[in-house]
């Protein structure tokens, strides 16, 4: 048998295929934007995904998130909750330490306590707080460089419902 001595293209990434989709549906941001919008999304779809289930009330709070992003159009969050929807599993086990050192090199303090919250509301929104979510957003504040208080400050709005107290 012959053999190619070519090498294979290198299989495309969960982080540069949202990139790549990001980037199409924000033509005309700049990289830091970019940046962002991509660690956001990232880190939205893992977050989502930190208890092996993607429900509908996650799906509708990421799509909600999603179209507070200036620039982005209605057309364009389809197009993002699609290809999140068709393959969360491979995005939320992307390269997560990738969009937390983005955020934590290129976010504001303030946007960073902002992004925490919504990731925990995302978290809270099928009714409960897994341990695997807990455990993933205090992971991922303390990677933005947020502190265990920025975290529980953020997590007390949803006590109701933490899984490991009920």
């Amino acid at each position: 048998m012959f053999f190619s001595r070519s090498e294979p293209p290198a299989p495309v990434s969960a982080g540069d295929t949202l990139e790549q989709l990001i980037r199409s549906q924000l033509p005309t941001a700049d990289d830091e934007t970019l940046r962002l919008v991509l660690a956001v999304t990232g880190l939205l779809a893992c977050v989502a995904y930190a208890d092996r289930h993607y429900s509908q009330p996650e799906q509708q709070r990421i799509r909600s998130a999603l179209l507070e992003i200036e620039g982005l159009r209605p057309e364009g969050v389809d197009a993002i909750c699609r290809v999140l929807h068709d393959d969360i599993a491979r995005f939320a086990t992307g390269n997560m330490q990738l969009y937390t050192r983005s955020l934590r090199d290129h976010a504001e303090l303030s946007l960073r306590r902002e992004i925490l919250d919504l990731l925990v509301d995302l978290a809270a929104a099928d009714g409960e707080l897994s341990l695997s979510e807990t455990d993933l957003l205090r992971r991922t504040a303390a990677a933005m460089a947020l502190t265990q208080d920025d975290y529980v400050a953020s997590q007390a709005r949803h006590l109701d419902k933490l899984k490991t107290l009920k």
